[in-house]
């Protein structure tokens, strides 16, 4: 709710701000994340999983079915709260108070950022929720309930960041099965390290030759893979990711988008000649997707 005593400058500004600085955005959880618009408090997110493989006819119909998968998603509420004393904007002669307030709105879409590489660093423990078969993202075990496959399968390593090692995780990606037992085929091309590891990343993904090796190897994935720094990922920690895929590992359950609320004027606040309040809100959550997308390389 905006109060009639709220001058139309000021809210103007916050509004206009914010919006602007949201569409400005363009921050890197996006290439991990999904958005999935909710229309309701709490989705049941329904996915069929794998299409089946055509079979040899043999003179009988064989009839195949999908594997359902189901998880439900709820939004958590998150609000931001600016306050500015009557004084201070009325001193205020180079317009850098207004300018806060409306660089105030684009923090959200740094949470949002935050959020996403702070709950996929925390994969392989169950801080932030499960999977949807219900282990953890990262985890050795994976297994669908009635999946075409013999063995659990595994997404989870404790390697520490090298070309041999990155090399033993990229094959067991690319030999990840989906619930009908054939192949996936995702294309795990996304390296997502923290400052400490940008340059075995560089090694790895712009090197011609393998970094460290006297016969001059050739690098094969050189110009194929390419690197994300994020500091909410933990020193040792890297995670190989399947960025081209129309779904990303991550999703972003987006209830509500960030919207300035309310804004008011309190005139009897504190000594300043009262204070204007701006208020900020949105419903949102991060969850885990398809483990089959990313694989912990080192936590």
């Amino acid at each position: 709710m905006i109060a009639n005593n709220f001058p139309k400058h000021l809210l103007a500004s916050a509004k206009s701000g914010f919006l602007a600085g949201t569409k400005a955005t363009n921050l890197a959880w996006q290439r991990v994340a999904s958005v999935y618009k909710m229309n309701a408090a709490a989705v049941d997110l329904v996915d069929l999983g794998a299409a089946p493989m055509p079979t040899e006819s043999v003179g009988q119909n064989v009839v195949k079915e999908f594997i359902e998968k189901t998880m439900e998603i709820k939004p958590t509420s998150w609000d931001l709260n600016l306050a500015l004393s009557y004084n201070a904007v009325a001193d205020d002669q180079t317009g850098s108070l207004l300018t806060k307030a409306r660089g105030a709105g684009a923090n959200f879409q740094r949470h949002i950022n935050n959020r996403v590489f702070k709950v996929l660093n925390a994969g392989d423990a169950s801080t932030y929720g499960l999977c949807y078969d219900g282990e953890e993202f990262f985890d050795s075990d994976h297994a669908d309930d009635g999946a075409h496959y013999s063995t659990d399968q595994d997404n989870e390593y404790d390697l520490a960041l090298s070309n041999d090692n990155f090399n033993t995780v990229a094959i067991a990606a690319a030999k990840v099965k989906d619930d009908q037992g054939e192949y996936s085929g995702f294309m795990h091309n996304l390296l997502v390290i923290p400052p400490d590891l940008r340059k075995e990343a560089n090694d790895i993904c712009f090197n011609p030759e393998e970094a460290g090796t006297g016969n001059r190897d050739a690098n094969p994935y050189d110009g194929i893979v390419k690197y994300l720094v994020s500091p909410e990922m933990d020193s040792t920690a890297w995670v190989l990711i399947a960025e081209s895929e129309i779904v990303k590992p991550m999703i972003v359950a987006m209830r509500q988008q960030p919207f300035l609320q309310s804004a008011w004027f309190d005139p009897d606040e504190g000594n300043e000649g009262g204070y204007y309040h701006f208020k900020w809100y949105a419903r949102y959550k991060v969850y885990y997707g398809d483990w089959r997308l990313a694989f912990l390389g080192n936590s």
